[in-house]
């Protein structure tokens, strides 16, 4: 949990502005599935329903956490909606899966043997199964804390709207929402033996 550095009225200010950009389309955000339950400085929580399925399945929830913002950008953390749990990457119900540019592999001296390969990309990153995964965007806290991310700080991204509760939610819905297209039900037979009335 983030300690509160920056002038607290401001990042209060900076919240109360989220919280109003985001209540003005309430309405609209409901019937796509975003249910805003609660809203307390410096948190807000979002779940996510997949609202074209029937019955409409809640897919996660969505912990914001704005300490310091904006001096600092907001931490985001995909939860367990009912327990508000942080999901360890193993339990993750969605990795916000995205297509990147197919890449082709090509294979000297064998004349039209090029493969093109589509690639998938998880925005959800972890080092191992067992940690608990961060979203891997600008404008994200984990994300611009992350050595791998050095070159690209807060500052770069900071006017830019890149931490903004809106935006962020929809990434996080064209990834792990909108790819939904329906239930599947898998079932395990289970092989026995039937066995006769026992011979006497």
């Amino acid at each position: 949990m983030a300690v509160q550095s920056a002038d607290p009225a401001v990042s209060l200010a900076k919240f109360d502005e989220e919280l109003a950009n985001y209540r003005e389309a309430a309405r609209e955000y409901e019937t796509r599935g975003w249910l805003l339950l609660e809203a307390t400085f410096p948190q807000i929580l979002v779940v996510l329903a997949a609202a074209s399925l029937r019955p409409p399945p809640i897919v996660c929830g969505v912990l914001f956490d704005y300490t310091n913002y904006d001096a600092e950008p907001p931490s985001v953390k995909l939860v367990n909606p009912f327990t508000r749990e942080p999901y360890f990457a193993k339990d993750l119900p969605t990795t916000l899966n995205r297509s990147v540019p197919a890449q082709t592999i090509e294979f000297p001296g064998v004349v039209g043997a090029n493969l093109q390969m589509q690639a998938v990309q998880p925005l959800m990153q972890a080092q191992s199964p067992d940690d608990v995964p961060f979203l891997c965007i600008a404008g994200v806290r984990e994300y611009h804390e992350h050595p791998g991310h050095s070159g690209d700080a807060w500052e770069l991204h900071r006017t830019s709207g890149a931490g903004r509760l809106v935006r962020l939610l929809e990434v996080i819905h064209k990834y792990g929402v909108e790819p939904l297209r329906g239930f599947s039900v898998n079932l395990v037979p289970q092989v026995g033996f039937e066995y006769a009335q026992p011979p006497e």
